[in-house]
């Protein structure tokens, strides 16, 4: 299990490639990768800066990771979330996921960043040409990861 909060993009070709390599018991790799967006709340978004408290972030992903791989039988899990400023079109976040079948696969992606959304202690501000402003927390993302304490 890999947890990453950097600076520096990531390749996701090159992070499935870790995840499998060597291996013949992965029958499935389901990932998802966010990326910035230059319109948010019908404002244009010249750059977004992601901030978070090392260590704490670190641990919060760990306990959403370790969440998922006691409700599926997961292979292996990487997650990598960026912070520091961005531009629209950069990748922010990586979950890949690797099971011995996609369903658990798919399931435990969007599990993680269902819950990463809503839990992982990460702050964002965007710089718009109104100015600068925090974004909120969603209504959408907290029903997202709702769903999942029935599960």
């Amino acid at each position: 299990m890999r947890i990453r909060v950097q600076n520096e993009a990531f390749d996701l070709g090159a992070e499935v490639d870790a995840m499998r390599a060597g291996r013949t018991d992965i029958g499935a790799i389901a990932s998802f990768v966010g990326l910035a967006r230059d319109m948010n709340e019908g404002s244009g978004v010249a750059a977004m800066t992601l901030e978070h408290y090392p260590g704490m972030t670190e641990k919060a992903l760990a306990k959403l990771v370790d969440e998922a791989c006691s409700r599926w039988a997961l292979l292996d899990v990487t997650v990598i979330h960026r912070v520091g400023r961005l531009l629209p079109g950069d990748p922010i976040v990586l979950v890949a996921v690797a099971g011995q079948h996609r369903g658990e696969a798919f399931a435990a992606c969007e599990f993680i960043m269902d819950y990463l959304k809503t839990q992982a202690p990460f702050w964002k501000k965007e710089e718009t040409v109104d100015g600068e402003r925090w974004v909120e927390a969603r209504a959408s993302d907290d029903a997202a990861a709702a769903r999942w304490t029935d599960s």
